[in-house]
């Protein structure tokens, strides 16, 4: 079965501080966060790559990443292709409010790629590194037959997804008996303490299953997706018309409390990391030299494929 990976990449130049360029590389040899999801992509068996990002981005983006993934893939029958987020593109009937000057959120940004994916897909943030596991278990479950309004979400475990240099906000899942999520809660300033996790200075529990934004699903959510981008534009950009955004996991979790949709969460035990700021970057970049020290990844990158 087809299976299609869109990277959400739009919002890359404008939270790290500039273009594209300005997403330093993490190893010696140039590689950014999206190499390494690129590389566990294909290895998973993903054979298709949508990459989100900006007009005013795409330059850089082409010749920074684009230029060097692009035969990597053909090599290995994985298709690229690029989609589009821009502020003007919003339901029909509808203005871009007066002085509004960003996007409209990770929901607007799935939508971007709606004329490209026709197969089952899932969704990662370009500047976060997920781990092995995860894309293995969710190209395995999107590979198997599910009804149009079944889900997936990788259920990272809280204490690996922990700054040791400040707090850190992470949705908390509630997960039943049977695997399924009842409920996110997104949860602030939860900060690593010597015994797991704490928020406010009360422990909680750092085995909770978190929500890291990376989703398996059919390709009958994206018209659910873009009927709730109209409503959207008619309930929420009203109230908050430059700030409102149209979020992927809360849209998911609007249509779980009303009983639409299921979402399985697949449980990961990798660690998950990111570079949102330019002070992450020491961290990354020794996560990354850790783990080719231990042979989950070659120093040339993609020989291993």
């Amino acid at each position: 079965m087809d299976t299609a990976l869109l990277i959400m990449a739009a919002g890359i130049g404008s939270r790290y501080g500039g273009g594209i360029k300005q997403l330093e590389s993490v190893d010696a040899a140039g590689h950014i966060i999206i190499d390494y999801s690129i590389h566990d992509a294909i290895e998973a068996g993903f054979n298709k790559l949508v990459f989100i990002i900006r007009r005013d981005i795409e330059a850089d983006f082409r010749e920074v990443i684009g230029s060097r993934v692009e035969p990597v893939c053909e090599a290995h029958g994985v298709e690229v292709a690029y989609a589009f987020q821009s502020l003007e593109a919003i339901p029909a009937g509808f203005a871009v409010p007066e002085d509004r000057t960003k996007p409209w959120g990770t929901g607007q940004a799935v939508l971007a790629a709606k004329d490209l994916v026709s197969c089952p897909f899932a969704v990662i943030n370009a500047d976060d590194y997920y781990g092995k596991t995860a894309f293995h278990i969710l190209h395995d479950w999107l590979n198997r037959p599910h009804g149009p309004t079944e889900y997936s979400l990788a259920g990272f475990i809280l204490k690996n997804t922990l700054s040791e240099h400040g707090g850190v906000t992470r949705g908390i899942c509630r997960v039943n008996a049977d695997g399924y999520l009842t409920d996110v809660r997104e949860t602030k300033n939860i900060v690593k303490t010597p015994t797991g996790a704490s928020v406010d200075g009360l422990a909680i529990d750092a085995e909770s299953h978190v929500s890291m934004n990376m989703w398996g699903l059919m390709p009958e959510f994206l018209p659910i997706l873009e009927d709730g981008f109209e409503s959207f534009f008619t309930e929420a950009v009203p109230q908050d018309p430059l700030k409102a955004e149209y979020l992927l996991p809360i849209y998911i979790g609007q249509l779980l409390r009303e009983g639409k949709v299921s979402v399985k969460v697949l449980e990961t035990r990798d660690s998950w990391f990111g570079v949102t700021y330019k002070e992450d970057k020491p961290a990354v970049i020794e996560s990354f030299k850790a783990l080719r020290a231990a042979g989950v990844y070659s120093e040339d990158l993609y020989s291993d494929l």
